[in-house]
Parts: C-alpha cells; sequence; structure tokens
C-alpha cells in the first residue's frame, strides 16, 4: 500500500460515486491521502489501512430504529466496543440496529463495508443523523473510505468538523461511549 496525495491521477475504471468524493473534497480546497488497497472486509485489514494511512481508526456504523423511520451513522473509535444501550438515551432513540443495507444505498449510496461520513454528501434529504463519539475527535487525522472500499483516505480532524461537515449539511451530534475491556 502506498500513500498518495490527493485523487488518483487516472479516475478511469472508478466508480462515479468514488470521483464525486474526490470532487467534494477537491472543491472544499481539502488536503487529504488515498491509498488504493483490496476490499476492506475485515477490522484487521481497516487497521493494516489505518496504520499505513497513520490515522485514528475509524469505525462506521448505520443504525436505525426499530420502526425504520429514523436513521443514524455513527462514527467511533476502531476499537471500541458499541452497545446499543450505551447510546439510546443519549440520543432519545430505544431499540436501536443496524439498518438494512437497502437503506444505506438509497439515503448514502453506499455499499456495506464502505460506510463513511463522506456518504452524506449524497442524503440531500437528509434522512440520515450523524452521531459521533467524542473519543474519535483526539486524533490530529481520521481515515475514511471515499463511498467505496478500494480506498482510504487520510484527512485531518480539524478539516472534518470545521469544513466537510459543515459543507455536507449535517449538524453532528456529540456522544459520550464508554470503553469495555475485550
Amino acid at each position: 500500500m502506498k500513500l498518495e496525495k490527493g485523487r488518483p491521477s487516472d479516475c478511469e475504471g472508478r466508480p462515479e460515486k468514488e470521483i464525486r468524493t474526490y470532487d467534494f473534497l477537491d472543491g472544499l480546497g481539502i488536503a487529504y491521502e488515498r491509498i488504493d488497497h483490496e476490499a476492506a472486509e475485515t477490522m484487521e485489514l481497516c487497521h493494516e489501512i489505518d496504520l499505513a494511512l497513520g490515522a485514528t481508526i475509524c469505525k462506521n456504523l448505520f443504525l436505525c430504529n426499530r420502526q425504520k423511520t429514523d436513521f443514524y451513522l455513527l462514527m467511533i473509535p476502531g476499537d471500541k466496543i458499541f452497545k446499543t444501550k450505551d447510546i439510546s438515551a443519549q440520543i432519545g432513540s430505544a431499540r436501536l440496529s443496524f439498518a438494512d443495507a437497502s437503506f444505506m444505498e438509497e439515503f448514502l449510496d453506499i455499499t456495506p463495508g464502505s460506510v463513511s461520513v463522506l456518504g452524506l454528501m449524497n442524503d440531500r434529504d437528509h434522512r440520515v443523523r450523524l452521531l459521533i463519539d467524542r473519543d474519535l475527535l483526539a486524533g490530529e487525522t481520521i481515515g475514511c473510505h471515499p463511498c467505496i472500499n478500494t480506498s482510504s483516505l487520510k484527512i485531518r480532524t480539524r478539516d472534518l468538523l470545521d469544513v466537510i461537515i459543515p459543507a455536507l449539511g449535517h449538524e453532528p451530534t456529540f456522544v459520550d461511549l464508554p470503553t469495555y475491556e475485550e
């Protein structure tokens, strides 16, 4: 895996949603680094990628309430164990579970394994509420996918909070999730 600055020099053969992500970031004047890799389908591979990126490992979870009327994108440190009971009271929604892939594709134009805060650029109807665990903010940089899981980006945390998220038009809700021993 080789760390490159910015978008690929040749985008031929890359999905349109990936190119749209680079266009979005470049349009905002955001500096980022990129690694191309095999599909990141396990947290172990994600860990290797994040080590190569030198960024905070970010686990992105796409959740919904029992009625499938409220949807959430939760960003937490990759090493944190997630328990729904820890977040339900903080956001005023009980009975959370993982949302169906069909909703992920409909709202974010992302498939399982590619979930990223950058997918919110496709949520023009604001159906998804962004949740960020405060512990994720401790690192200088965050790793995320450009809406596909065969590339990963390294973005400054401040750029994410101060420029990218406001441009996405999704006001984040900050949550405090406990750390459990495995």
